[in-house]
């Protein structure tokens, strides 16, 4: 039993849990300074407190299926979320760049929106088979 928790804790484990820690203190980060971090990005201190929480829940719901989902399903929705968080980072600096309000909102609305995505992504997704003892 010892070897099977062993050998399912590997880098892409590591991988998947330190990608929902991010998460989980990039939420502690917008909660706790929502009203500057808000003015910064021109986006409403709500935003940021909604945002936060739903990067908690998305980034907890990561950490907890890391021993019940594969991770070919972890990587491909990493790499669709990462994916989607850079995309819409150059869509908002352009958007700055270009004079608009909106580019902060834009980014902030996608990390508000794409965790609960990837969560429920997360549950849906086929539960990997235990090894038989």
């Amino acid at each position: 039993m010892a070897q099977v928790v062993a050998s399912r804790v590997n880098r892409q484990t590591v991988g998947a849990i330190a990608d929902g820690a991010f998460k989980v203190l990039l939420a502690a980060a917008y909660m706790a300074g929502a009203a500057p971090l808000g003015r910064l990005l021109g986006t409403p201190a709500w935003l940021m407190v909604v945002s936060g929480m739903a990067l908690l829940i998305g980034g907890g719901i990561e950490i907890g299926y890391t021993r019940s989902r594969s991770m070919r399903t972890y990587t491909r929705l990493m790499v669709g979320y990462d994916s989607g968080w850079v995309l819409t980072a150059l869509v908002g600096a352009l958007m700055a760049w270009q004079g608009g309000s909106a580019g902060g909102e834009v980014w902030i609305g996608y990390q508000t929106a794409a965790p609960i995505a990837f969560a429920a992504l997360l549950i849906a997704a086929d539960p990997t088979q235990a090894a038989s003892d």
